[in-house]
């Protein structure tokens, strides 16, 4: 049985680039992988993603356009890995499908272009939200040997990090307990909202329209839809929506549906608790500047800590022979 270690070829700390940083997720992976990786240099366009990133790394990314960036620029830092989060509009399903010729991609496509033209490329590549750029450079390999010289969907099951099953709590175990009873049904059969959270009920005008279209997750619930940047400005497919009333399951058949949503108490998850979701650690915070709608589209830009930390540990690791 093989034993998991770090490359022997260069010591670590490992020399990281982070493109595409937006708030921090590859860089927080890269912490809960447990990995010696140093990010030398981050990079991101978005102002208020760098505001964010600053306020909990203390060093902020270069905001400049990463297509403008030489080989000889990017050599300087000595990188042996690159983290990419690039848009994933281009590579969706659900997208126009352009790929290289949509014109979000062509960033991406660019600094592919540049590393072929360095003299000290980096040894690894991951590419999140994108199937089918997993990659190292030789004599690096993956800890599966059969699984080198070929892109992989997904690392095997034998990759020794926590199992991500036994993490699928209940989503109570994520909320804020400030906002867990967000809507107190009163005995006349009103509803009032505590005011400090009376922002994050769902307006009934949203219900009429979207009430079939809503994904509606419990506190007992163990698992929600994926965030996205859309969040809070659209309910259609966004999102998950948290029911709060102890009255809260849909009246059965021969009843008005929007009528018996409204009488759950549906309201939007905070930032702090889609942050909990993507496993962000509880030190992570919005600075003062970022508005409640800011705070939603940079967390639906981000990723599943969860899902990545095992995957750059899988990245990073190489086998040795069994002593």
């Amino acid at each position: 049985m093989a034993r998991y270690s770090e490359p022997e070829a260069m010591e670590p700390p490992w020399r990281v680039l982070e493109f595409y940083s937006g708030i921090g997720g590859m860089r927080y992976s890269l912490m809960d992988a447990g990995i010696r990786g140093e990010v030398v240099e981050a990079f991101d366009i978005n102002d208020r993603a760098n505001d964010v990133y600053e306020y909990n790394f203390g060093h902020r990314p270069c905001q400049g356009n990463i297509q403008t960036l030489t080989a000889k620029d990017l050599d300087k830092y000595m990188a042996h890995a690159w983290l990419l989060s690039p848009p994933c509009q281009p590579y969706t399903r659900q997208g126009l499908q352009k790929h290289s010729g949509d014109a979000r991609a062509s960033s991406f496509i660019k600094i592919l272009e540049v590393m072929q033209h360095m003299c000290q490329p980096p040894v690894m590549l991951f590419v999140e939200n994108v199937v089918g750029f997993e990659a190292k450079r030789k004599p690096l390999s993956f800890l599966n040997p059969s699984n080198n010289n070929k892109l992989i969907l997904r690392p095997p099951l034998d990759v020794e990090h926590r199992d991500m099953q036994s993490s699928c709590k209940e989503i109570k175990n994520f909320l804020e307990p400030r906002h867990f009873d967000l809507v107190k049904e009163e005995a006349a059969g009103g509803l009032e909202s505590s005011c400090c959270s009376a922002q994050f009920i769902v307006p009934e005008s949203l219900i009429e329209r979207w009430g079939n279209a809503m994904d509606i997750v419990y506190p007992e619930s163990s698992r929600c839809c994926c965030f996205t940047k859309s969040y809070y400005r659209y309910v259609k497919g966004t999102g998950s929506l948290l029911a709060t009333c102890e009255n809260r399951k849909p009246k059965g058949e021969g009843t008005d549906q929007a009528t018996s949503l409204k009488e759950m108490g549906l309201r939007f998850f905070t930032p702090r608790e889609v942050a909990n979701l993507h496993s962000f650690p509880p030190n992570f915070k919005f600075p003062d500047n970022i508005t409640l709608k800011q705070q939603f589209a940079l967390l639906g830009n981000s990723l599943s800590i969860a899902v990545v930390g095992p995957l750059l540990q899988y990245l990073f690791c190489q086998p040795t022979q069994q002593d």
